[in-house]
């Protein structure tokens, strides 16, 4: 049977099933980029498959071993470009080329320097159709973490804030649980396994004595997830719950710097209020995400979700983009980014 035409297949809707797919691996594939890879055959067969824990298959090779002998002349679809560099797997690109595959259709090009457009060319080479672009939009945000550290070195900010109505994270005599319920608690787990590194400030670990772990999440293969680095801004006492951890002292930027180079794609920044202020008023914060009660506190003396000096004016708020707001119980999660607008 002659190749399907690269025009008669629906690369939208095919890209978003490789999105769904590489959803599979959020919590498994870091450090490397979680992707995910349909490959259709020319009967219209289509097999799948998903980015395994480090130093398993990437997701092309996994949708090929799938397809079998039916990849020849078929078309694949990653969300990210195929990797052409030797790591504890072999290159993608030389699976794909070995497999006989006449098209492939890639969401974006990788911005590792040792990928960036070479797995690309490496297909081209080999007489091979390549399309990117479909999907783009939805891969780039899914792969924001990765991507971002890719490019500028550093890792992903998220910002976690828990908050009453107005703003509040702690009573005046500093109780703050809980103020919110299971449901948004659960899923403050959830960001937790989906970070490479949380953060806390000393005061925080002195007042609560945290443990900073991962709590009922599994990953996909049924398996807890990795557990992530812990890190101080400050000292922790050697007996702290947060033991063992990385205990830093020094510009919020050369944190990040060291971060990104030991591979942390993703930071979650848990607090307290005066280590978010400190974020926040740096500009260095990529996600906000609040989880909002429906509580009041009322007054003026408990503690803001963003301590020290605010904006002086009106025209120095910040104004972010609302990504999302999902009800999680009683609760409210809004996602907050940067304004593209900016």
């Amino acid at each position: 049977m002659p190749p399907a035409p690269v025009g008669s297949l629906d690369h939208a809707a095919m890209m978003g099933r490789a999105v769904a797919r590489a959803q599979h691996s959020r919590l498994l594939a870091p450090p490397n980029p979680w992707v995910g890879c349909v490959v259709v055959a020319t009967d219209g067969t289509s097999f799948e498959g998903s980015t395994r824990r480090p130093g398993g298959q990437h997701a092309e090779r996994v949708a090929l071993a799938a397809a079998g002998g039916r990849a020849k002349g078929a078309t694949l679809y990653s969300t990210l470009e195929p990797c052409s560099h030797e790591g504890r797997t072999g290159p993608c690109v030389d699976a794909v080329i070995a497999a006989g595959v006449t098209t492939v259709v890639v969401a974006l090009e990788d911005p590792d320097p040792l990928v960036s457009g070479a797995g690309i060319a490496k297909l081209q080479d080999a007489g091979i159709e390549v399309l990117v672009g479909p999907g783009s939009e939805e891969v780039e945000k899914q792969l924001a973490p990765y991507l971002h550290q890719r490019r500028t070195g550093r890792p992903y900010v998220v910002l976690k804030l828990a908050s009453t109505l107005d703003g509040r994270t702690a009573a005046p005599d500093g109780s703050s649980q809980w103020i919110t319920g299971k449901a948004a608690r659960a899923d403050a787990h959830l960001l937790r396994a989906q970070s490479d590194a949380i953060l806390v400030g000393a005061g925080t670990v002195r007042a609560d004595n945290p443990q900073l772990t991962v709590r009922g999440v599994l990953a996909p293969d049924g398996k807890p997830p990795r557990t992530p680095l812990r890190v101080v801004l400050g000292s922790a006492a050697a007996d702290a719950a947060v033991q063992p951890c990385l205990e830093y002292s020094g510009d919020l930027e050369g944190l990040l710097d060291q971060l990104g180079q030991e591979s942390v794609l993703q930071l979650m920044v848990e607090g307290g209020s005066s280590v978010a202020g400190a974020f926040h008023r740096a500009g260095l914060v990529d996600h906000y995400v609040l989880y909002l009660a429906p509580a009041l506190m009322g007054g003026d003396d408990g503690k803001s979700l963003l301590g020290g000096a605010g904006a002086a004016t009106i025209d120095q708020i910040f104004r972010g983009e609302i990504d999302q707001m999902v009800k999680l119980g009683d609760d409210v999660r809004v996602d907050l980014l940067q304004s593209r607008a900016t």
